[in-house]
């Protein structure tokens, strides 16, 4: 018998997991595709793929906070926000910044959190009830100030309906380092998350 972990230094080995563990077929919505560097190995090619700004073939034009999707229509959705946001120097201009290009930029970590929830509670309307919600989520440090996103998600998620049904931690060996970052005063995350929330008929209450 294979035990599965909660930690691994693999996304595509965690996402296989959540299936195996919590997903009753393959992934039916990615609504935040990107280039689609999820589905590069082992997992499957979602059914319907969308983006904001496609990058690749096959991807549909939409906002995750308003999806051309019916009610209960989705099984098992992944979802990758960005994660960074900053009111502070950042270079976002700058054409050499590897992060800001790869992960896009909020100007605030207000706005960013506003996202969370608006797209939350989207994804909440288009999954069937019982429906799993995957979701990457990131901490991070930003102006000087710890950022824990996961945990706000989280709260967000049981306030919207979603039972928080398992957690994944993504373990790093190697992360990129801006410019900016440089004057360390906070331990470097080489760790991100991954949610599993599922679609609850009642709200569950934890205590």
């Amino acid at each position: 018998m294979t035990i599965i972990k909660s930690i691994s230094y693999s996304s595509d080995e965690i996402i296989s997991n959540i299936i195996k563990l919590h997903c009753k077929g393959n992934i039916s919505l990615d609504p935040t595709y990107s280039r689609g560097n999820f589905y590069k190995k082992d997992v499957p090619e979602p059914i319907i793929k969308m983006d904001i700004y496609p990058q690749a073939e096959g991807v549909i034009q939409a906002d995750v906070e308003s999806l051309p999707l019916r009610d209960g229509s989705m099984e098992t959705i992944m979802f990758d926000p960005p994660f960074l946001a900053t009111s502070g120097r950042t270079d976002a201009e700058d054409e050499n910044n590897i992060i800001v290009k790869r992960f896009g930029l909020y100007p605030n970590e207000k706005e960013l959190h506003s996202f969370y929830s608006r797209a939350l509670q989207e994804l909440y309307r288009v999954l069937q009830n019982e429906g799993i919600l995957i979701c990457r989520s990131q901490d991070k440090v930003s102006g000087g100030k710890q950022y824990f996103s996961h945990v706000f998600i989280i709260n967000e998620a049981v306030r919207i309906g979603f039972y928080v049904k398992d957690l994944f931690v993504l373990l790093a060996k190697n992360r990129i380092v801006a410019d900016w970052q440089r004057n360390q005063k906070h331990a470097r995350k080489f760790h991100s998350y991954y949610l599993v929330l599922k679609k609850s008929k009642r709200k569950v209450e934890y205590i």
